[in-house]
């Protein structure tokens, strides 16, 4: 169970949604379940969902087409992601919840733009699907629609970098292994360490990672049931990468969607950070960018 004000602020237990649920109150519940190279979340959904929950297709709804110049997954426009919130039920004062099938990685995408753009009360189900069935959850199936929302979106409540913004900062970042007592810069990459390391690639133009960058899988932030590590353990492992309160903090991954579950498990322990939306596949994609390998 969460114990933690911070905690409690970014993540959902099974059992609280399903008291919340049972007690017949509000509750916007979005199934947000996506995975690199999948295209079947909507087939997952119908055949088994959170009651009530309403599915969130990440790459047409949380994010604009893919190009060269802005990487993978943009940013939507705020107009779209707000026309689409309202699709989902999302309303004003009422509480969402979002959740996948794999430790919140690509419903953190949906808790963050939400975030952003101002809404205070969104969370991410902590183990998703798994934990909501081991937890006694009941499965729904079939499409569900539910009634338009009315929520107004306004953006610019998290901080957003872009590559100028991440090289500036990434010339700050100290060396590894200097006191933390400055509370220096600190970039965080969130992708898998062979992947950081540019021993393979397989969807960006580049191997490697930003010059400046330390790696933090984002699958580091999860125990072995997909749930969020405790608070102490999360803290211990971020304050040893130096990304403690009060330190100038940025996150990336290959395109800014499980670099938003970094973000998040940073906020469940106090540590506020920016994002690099277009992250890797952006900054890959610019031969003006320079690139780094190895640990």
């Amino acid at each position: 169970m969460t114990d933690d004000a911070a905690r409690r602020a970014v993540l959902a237990d099974p059992e609280e949604l399903q008291r919340l649920l049972a007690a017949g109150r509000e509750a916007c519940v979005l199934d947000v379940r996506w995975a690199l190279g999948r295209t079947d979340g909507a087939a997952q959904h119908r055949a088994g969902h959170v009651p009530g929950a309403v599915y969130v297709d990440l790459d047409t709804e949380l994010a604009a087409p893919a190009t060269t110049r802005d990487g993978r997954h943009p940013l939507p426009a705020v107009v779209d992601l707000q026309a689409a919130a309202r699709r989902w039920g999302v309303r004003a004062g009422v509480p969402v919840v979002a959740y996948d099938a794999v430790g919140g990685m690509s419903a953190a995408r949906a808790w963050w733009l939400l975030r952003w753009c101002g809404v205070a009360d969104v969370r991410i189900l902590d183990g998703g699907l798994d934990a909501w069935v081991a937890a006694g959850g009941a499965l729904e199936i079939g499409d569900v629609a539910p009634e338009p929302g009315d929520v107004v979106l306004s953006p610019g409540r998290l901080e957003v970098l872009g590559p100028d913004g991440v090289a500036a900062l990434a010339v700050e970042v100290q060396p590894h292994g200097l006191s933390l007592a400055s509370r220096g810069p600190v970039l965080l990459d969130a992708r898998a360490g062979e992947r950081f390391r540019g021993e393979v690639e397989p969807v960006d133009p580049r191997a490697g990672h930003i010059p400046g960058a330390t790696s933090a899988p984002t699958a580091g932030n999860l125990d072995g049931s997909g749930r969020f590590l405790d608070p102490e353990h999360l803290r211990a492992r971020f304050a040893r990468l130096g990304a403690v309160p009060g330190a100038r903090v940025a996150v990336y991954c290959g395109s800014g969607v499980t670099a938003a579950h970094e973000v998040a498990a940073l906020a469940s322990v106090g540590v506020e950070a920016a994002l690099y939306a277009g992250s890797w596949s952006q900054w890959s994609a610019d031969p003006g960018r320079p690139v780094a390998t190895g640990a």
